[in-house]
C-alpha cells in the first residue's frame, strides 16, 4: 500500500516515517492525538502541515500494527 503523504528517507529523521518529507514523525503526531490533543490543535502547533496529512499519519499507524510476524513453532 502507498502512502503518498508518509516518506522514509534513510537521511532524514533516522529513516523514521515522516510527513511529506518534513522532520515531522508519524509517531509524534499520533502521539499527541493519543495524548488527546485535537487535530487543529495539531495543525496550530504545527502550521504547515495539512489535515490531510494529520489523516495520513492515523492511516499508516493503522497499517503499520495491521502487520505482525508469527513466531515459528517451536519443535516438540
Amino acid at each position: 500500500m502507498a502512502f503518498e503523504r508518509i516518506t522514509v528517507d534513510p537521511a532524514r529523521m533516522g529513516g523514521l516515517p515522516c510527513i511529506r518529507g518534513m522532520r515531522v514523525t508519524v509517531s509524534a503526531v499520533v502521539g499527541q492525538l493519543a495524548a488527546g490533543r485535537t487535530i487543529d490543535e495539531i495543525l496550530a502547533d504545527y502550521p504547515y502541515l495539512e489535515r490531510a496529512d494529520v489523516l495520513a499519519a492515523l492511516e499508516y499507524a493503522a497499517a503499520a500494527v495491521s502487520e505482525r510476524e508469527l513466531p515459528l513453532a517451536k519443535p516438540a
